[in-house]
């Protein structure tokens, strides 16, 4: 129950996002830590971090744990037993590590440019993973030391993000293409590819980029690392390309900052645009 610092007035809550759902990209933990925000603040449990003049704030480290508190019990509403990431990384934005159950934040790590392609191929995480434990029981010897390097591949990752905010250098970007190349073979050796994903590697091989599958993976979503020098022709040669699959791609970000509050004069044309049609 929240408790409020003064009477909650009546409410109207328009929702607006460009994340497909279903896809393994968190859409329900976006949705679930921006209420919670929302909600937070209106009942006057959290500040309003805006100040004049400002067109963007953040809140308190304390603030955020409760809002991600909340987002938590939202994700537990949607999916019964949340590992607890996607609303976390909502929350505090960034990047996290995951291990047993436990979360921690990553420190000062860069913001990479990616392309996110959806497959549209529909899967189930449910399934997905019953797949996995039954190969890991059934061939043990074989499927452990798979599980192990992919463990090590996370953490020769995490050396390599917290590196590049001290020495921006471009000899990490191989090293990280490299990690991706490896890490979507094993994904693909414990069952979780698809011939979609395949796909979207080859074709984004061909332009000489790096791919790999986010989230379950068995359809839905993948990620290509773009180099700062990356040139827009190759990009946007990569995109046709995968669109020309019935795919669908975007440009964007990783590494961003979390649930951020906007001013209504900083928001972009589409977002004022969904406002005025409510």
């Amino acid at each position: 129950v929240c408790l409020c610092f003064r009477d909650v007035p009546s409410v109207d809550i328009l929702v607006w996002s460009e994340l497909p759902t279903g896809a393994g990209l968190g859409s329900s933990a976006a949705y679930a830590v921006c209420l919670a925000a929302a909600l937070l603040t209106v009942c006057g449990a959290i500040s309003c971090p805006l100040k004049e003049g400002e067109s963007t704030a953040r809140w308190t480290e304390e603030e955020l744990t409760l809002i991600n508190s909340w987002a938590f019990q939202g994700e537990r509403v949607i999916h019964g037993n949340p590992s607890g990431v996607d609303n976390a990384v909502g929350t505090w934005g960034g990047a996290l590590r995951y291990q047993s159950g436990k979360i921690t934040p990553l420190k000062r790590v860069p913001t990479l440019r990616i392309l996110l392609t959806n497959t549209k191929v529909p899967r189930s995480t449910k399934v997905l993973v019953a797949g996995v434990k039954e190969k890991i029981l059934k061939f043990p010897a074989i499927m452990n030391p798979v599980l192990d390097s992919i463990d090590a591949i996370s953490q020769e990752c995490q050396s390599a993000l917290e590196a590049m905010p001290a020495n921006p250098s471009p000899e990490y970007y191989p090293v990280l293409e490299e990690l991706f190349d490896i890490n979507q073979h094993h994904l693909n050796v414990i069952g979780v590819g698809h011939p979609s994903l395949d796909r979207l590697c080859r074709v984004t091989a061909s332009h000489g980029l790096h791919s790999k599958l986010t989230g379950a993976g068995g359809g839905g979503c993948g990620i290509t690392l773009l180099r700062p020098d990356t040139s827009p022709l190759a990009v946007e040669a990569a995109k046709r390309d995968l669109c020309a699959c019935g795919f669908e791609c975007w440009e964007t970000n990783i590494g961003a900052p979390g649930v951020t509050l906007h001013s209504f004069s900083s928001l972009n044309a589409e977002v004022l645009h969904a406002l005025s049609e409510n």
